[in-house]
C-alpha cells in the first residue's frame, strides 16, 4: 500500500478537533496530524509537516479560514458551521474541494475523504489524462455519486469483484488467495475497483500494529 494521506485540521476548538481527528483516523488511507488552532499555527504547520489534505474552519480566532484558504498551495476542503452562500461560493471559487457543514457524522466525513482517496489515486495514475478521466476525478470528489468508468472490465478484475461476498471484508492477501493470483495484482485490481466506487475501503484493528485494509462490496444502504 502507499504512505497514508496526511491530513491537517484547523479548528479552534480543541474538542471539535480532536474529535474530527478520531474520524479522520478510522477511514483507511488517512493520518491525521496535530490539530492547528488558528490560520498561524495553520500556516506553519502546512510549511512544516506538508500535508495532503486540509480541513478546514472558516470561524478562526486570528482571522477566516477563507482567507486563509487562498493562500494554501495544497488540497483543502471546509469543515464549517458557515452555512451562509457567500462562505460557500468563495469557498469553491478559492479551491475548496468540498464544502462539509457543522454538526456531521464520522460516516459522512469518511465518506468525504474516501471520495479524495479516489480522486487522487484517478489523478495519480499517469501525467497525461484524457477528459474522460477528469470528468471521473471530478465526479468522485461528490460522496456517494461515483459514476462507474464505462470501460468493460478485464477477466481479472471481474474475477476479483466477483470474489467478494455482499457483507464480508477480506485482505488483498485473501482475495489474492481466492482469485489465484499475486497480493501485488489484486491489490492493483481492488485499487482500481475502488476508483470506480465498485469496492469499499475499511479498516481492522489488531492488537498490535498497523490496522489492516479490508475490502468489500457496498451494500446497498451505502448508495445515495
Amino acid at each position: 500500500m502507499s504512505e497514508d494521506f496526511r491530513v491537517l485540521i484547523v479548528d479552534d476548538d480543541f474538542h471539535v478537533a480532536k474529535l474530527h481527528a478520531a474520524y479522520v483516523d478510522s477511514v483507511a488511507g488517512f493520518l491525521a496530524l496535530a490539530p492547528a488552532g488558528s490560520t498561524t499555527q495553520a500556516l506553519q504547520a502546512v510549511h512544516s509537516l506538508r500535508p495532503d489534505l486540509v480541513l478546514l474552519d472558516v470561524y478562526l480566532p486570528d482571522g477566516s479560514g477563507l482567507d486563509l484558504l487562498g493562500q494554501l498551495d495544497v488540497d483543502a476542503m471546509m469543515l464549517t458551521a458557515a452555512s451562509d452562500a457567500a462562505s460557500i461560493r468563495t469557498a469553491l471559487r478559492r479551491g475548496a474541494l468540498a464544502y462539509l457543514l457543522k454538526p456531521f457524522t464520522a460516516e459522512s466525513l469518511s465518506q468525504q475523504l474516501r471520495s479524495y482517496a479516489r480522486f487522487r489515486r484517478i489523478l495519480g495514475k499517469q501525467h497525461a489524462v484524457d477528459q474522460e478521466t477528469i470528468e471521473r476525478a471530478k465526479r468522485s470528489l461528490i460522496a456517494g455519486d461515483v459514476a462507474p468508468s464505462g470501460k468493460p472490465r478485464s477477466a481479472t478484475e471481474a474475477s476479483v469483484l466477483d470474489s467478494l461476498a455482499p457483507g464480508a471484508q477480506y485482505s488483498a492477501v485473501e482475495v489474492a488467495e481466492r482469485v489465484g493470483v499475486s497480493r501485488a495484482t489484486a491489490q492493483r485490481y481492488l485499487s482500481s475497483l475502488a476508483d470506480d466506487g465498485a469496492v469499499e475501503i475499511q479498516l481492522r484493528y489488531g492488537a498490535t500494529g498497523r490496522p489492516e485494509h479490508r475490502y468489500g462490496v457496498p451494500s446497498p444502504t451505502n448508495s445515495q
